[in-house]
């Protein structure tokens, strides 16, 4: 049974699901390539429109997997620095992807589990689920996950919570930033991600491809000649496209556009 699965509805709806409960879908070498792969093909097919990334089970995610930290004892440190290598190249190609994911979480979130969620476009998380950047309590950091964590509750942030090791209850992660909404339960879960997957299929997939590169690109950045010539263009080419074109006939001729069904 594969650790990770994923499926595809005939809206263009992926779902991604996290799929080792007895461990809590706990991280190790075989979960990290198969999230890589399963991301990398939903990405690459021109008919998904969104990804959802779910988890069966109690837990979202644990963290790393216990045998696969023991196993680490024993490797070299340059045989751990490929193994490190390859969590972030895993978590580059979801933030990455060119299409929205929307990450619906329950349970223990922690360590690389973090790392997923902030790695996603939008989080949301059942009342239930906490997050715990655990590694120090291992004598261990969390440096895969950290670019994106950081960039989900600033740096402020995460010098309290990397250094505590503390939980953060669903209700405290909104607050931060971490995520974007709080629902009472798994069934509602599911329908607040329903809620964002229609509001996605009314948005240009390329032009949605188009606005995550230009979040990497812009994010940080001072406002110079050089940026806003950058931006200038980003827009001109995407007005001069076949899918702005047809966004622009569609609203000035009152009607909806091709990539919106019915």
């Amino acid at each position: 049974m594969a650790t990770v699965d994923w499926t595809k509805d005939a809206r263009g709806v992926a779902t991604v699901t996290l799929n080792r409960p007895e461990k809590h879908n706990a991280f190790n070498a075989e979960v990290i390539q198969d999230l890589k792969s399963a991301f990398s093909a939903a990405g690459a097919d021109p008919a998904v429109r969104v990804i959802l990334v779910v988890a069966n089970g109690k837990s979202f995610c644990a963290g790393a997997d216990a045998e696969w930290l023991k196993a680490s004892v024993n490797l070299s440190e340059a045989d751990n620095v490929a193994d490190a290598l390859e969590i972030a190249r895993m978590l580059r190609v979801i933030d990455t992807v060119p299409k929205p994911t929307v990450a619906l979480i329950h349970g223990a979130v922690m360590g690389g589990g973090v790392g997923l969620v902030a790695a996603c476009d939008v989080a949301i998380a059942a009342r239930d689920a906490f997050f715990a950047m655990s590694e120090v309590k291992l004598g261990l950091l969390p440096a895969a996950v950290s670019p994106y964590v950081i960039a989900a509750i600033g740096g402020r942030n995460a010098r309290r919570y990397f250094l505590t090791a503390e939980r953060v209850p669903a209700d405290e992660a909104v607050k931060l930033g971490f995520i974007h909404d709080v629902v009472p339960d798994r069934t509602a879960l599911a329908a607040a991600g329903e809620r964002y997957v229609k509001e996605f299929l009314t948005c240009a997939p390329g032009a949605i491809a188009d606005t995550k590169a230009l979040i990497r690109d812009v994010t940080g950045r001072y406002v110079s000649d050089e940026l806003m010539n950058l931006t200038a263009h980003r827009i001109a080419a995407r007005r001069t496209s076949a899918e702005g074109q047809e966004g622009l006939a569609a609203f000035i001729g009152k009607r909806k556009p091709t990539w919106v069904a019915g």
